[in-house]
């Protein structure tokens, strides 16, 4: 997980000044050391780190902070200000054309994920803003290259101009002329890299920009390769004036650093970030949120989205009705638990949740294997037996568990489990949440109900 290092050490440095009534210039100071250590521990850059430390030192000894009468929560404050500055204030947008179709340049060294990430990026214009992109391979240098773009394109159900190994800048162009033909609104081009910046590869992508004058030059890089991204971000920045960056890994890099180094460096905001290897794990990349859990405040606005878009509004409503009169079924069990699992990992949710740390649940996930077994068990059921597992007495379990390949434990253990969540549900029910957990996952106006959408409350 992201920032997970960092993370446990700004959480111990604070905890030394919480205990802590009073602080005097030399605690802020100590506590100001132990944080310039852990961010370069993260892989920040060293000169970011020297400014933010120097930033925050001087608003933190200030007289208001520290006379306040939580102190430690003040510089903490501080500390949550200047992270969200540093990676960029607030997220930025991608610009889209005025007259379509808006084209966007993806480019970077080779290895970054770009025609993953532009294919997912794609994909992420067309769920979420009702786009009709169009992918163009104009990466003729990587083997398969224009493979693999045209699987990912019919694995999300988006188009790919490719035209075989002649002239990317004629590929992109003819691209873009072949989106205004067939009323695609945004055309991606997948753009070939390197193992190093050189100025062959610079030369082809100002080609490529001078001939079809891209609405946006996003940058992809590779958020494990730490310092060397940063790098890299401001070759590309000096050679192409991007736009913004796309960050990838970024669930798989326990540092961070390149996140908190590469707006700082370059002046051009992370405009993405990929969490995961599936093709909908790309998220906006907001730095208030990621301040947050980098400072373990969670980060909820991001999970209840999360949850918007996973879970099916009208089988929630559906659930809801189902609820109130009492009829959960154990097909209803089992389309909960579904949608769950399509949320992510049970560490990714852990991150977004204030006060848990990622590392708790580590390795930890929906069991697919469980998941199967459940499904196969409730499959094995008859329409009334899932409607009332009442009806499942001993003979019916035997039967159940020859026909789904498990044993009468199992059962057992699935009906258990579901009794148990019969039984948390109904206090639940009719709105009875307490105050403060309603608060918490809602608030009027998200079109959420006053609740997490899909969740039976």
């Amino acid at each position: 997980m992201a920032f997970e290092g960092l993370s446990e050490k700004l959480t111990a440095a604070f905890k030394k000044l919480r205990g802590k009534g009073r602080l005097s210039e030399a605690d802020v100071k100590e506590a100001m050391r132990e944080i310039r250590l852990a961010l370069l521990e993260a892989d920040v850059s060293f000169k970011v780190v020297k400014q933010f430390v120097a930033q925050v030192t001087e608003k933190a000894v200030g007289a208001d902070v520290l006379e306040a009468l939580s102190p430690a929560q003040q510089i903490i404050k501080i500390v949550n200000q200047e992270l969200t500055e540093l990676m960029g204030g607030s997220s930025a947008k991608l610009t889209i054309a005025s007259k379509p179709p808006t084209v966007i340049m993806m480019v970077g060294l080779q290895g970054a994920g770009k025609t993953t990430n532009g294919a997912k990026l794609a994909g992420l214009m067309k769920r979420q803003s009702g786009k009709r992109p169009l992918l163009a391979a104009c990466d003729i240098y990587r083997p398969a290259a224009i493979q693999q773009l045209e699987v990912v394109g019919k694995q999300l159900d988006i188009p790919v101009f490719q035209m075989g190994q002649t002239n990317p800048v004629d590929i992109a162009r003819a691209a873009v002329e072949h989106a205004l033909k067939h009323g695609n609104d945004m055309v991606f081009l997948d753009t070939a890299g390197r193992l190093h910046v050189d100025e062959e590869l610079m030369d082809e992508l100002r080609a490529i920009k001078a001939a079809v004058e891209p609405t946006e030059i996003l940058l992809v890089v590779d958020a494990m390769i730490g310092q060397d991204a940063v790098n890299a971000a401001k070759a590309f920045d000096d050679a192409l004036d991007i736009d913004g960056v796309v960050l990838t890994k970024l669930d798989g890099d326990a540092r961070g650093g390149a996140a908190l180094s590469i707006k700082a460096v370059t002046g051009k905001p992370i405009k993405f970030a990929g969490v995961g290897e599936k093709l909908d794990q790309i998220e906006v990349f907001h730095p208030d949120r990621m301040a947050s859990r980098i400072l373990g405040m969670g980060d909820m606005l991001s999970l209840i989205e999360k949850a918007e878009q996973t879970f099916d509004q009208q089988k929630a409503l559906e659930l809801q009705e189902k609820l109130r009169k009492n009829k959960f079924t154990l097909t209803d069990f089992y389309e909960q638990m579904k949608q769950l699992k399509n949320m992510g990992s049970l560490t990714e949710i852990a991150g977004m949740l204030p006060g848990v740390k990622a590392s708790d649940l580590e390795g930890a996930s929906m069991d697919e294997t469980l998941l199967r077994r459940m499904e196969a068990i409730i499959l094995s059921m008859t329409p009334a037996e899932r409607e009332d597992p009442k009806l499942l007495n001993s003979s019916r379990k035997k039967r159940i568990a020859a026909g789904s390949g498990t044993q009468v434990v199992d059962i057992n253990r699935l009906l258990k489990q579901f009794e148990m969540l019969q039984a948390m549900t109904k206090q639940f029910t009719g709105g009875k949440l307490p105050k403060n957990l309603r608060r918490m996952m809602g608030k009027k106006g998200r079109g959420m109900r006053g609740g997490m959408p899909g969740m039976p409350f």
